[in-house]
């Protein structure tokens, strides 16, 4: 069964990551023009976040 994970990177978005591989990566922010994907608005808009991991491997 591959590994999967969620990782909210610090001040950007969400990392979904396979096998340690990134395979998409979802806006947090709410500013993209590409929803649910990341365009990198954060970065202009001053999103402020914490870094966390979440594991969904068997859930």
């Amino acid at each position: 069964m591959p590994k999967v994970e969620i990782q909210s990177s610090e001040n950007g978005p969400n990392l979904v990551m396979v096998d340690g591989k990134v395979v998409a990566a979802l806006c947090r922010c709410g500013q993209s023009k590409h929803k649910p994907n990341c365009d990198g608005s954060h970065r202009t808009a001053g999103f402020a976040a914490a870094k966390a991991v979440v594991d969904v491997t068997g859930a």
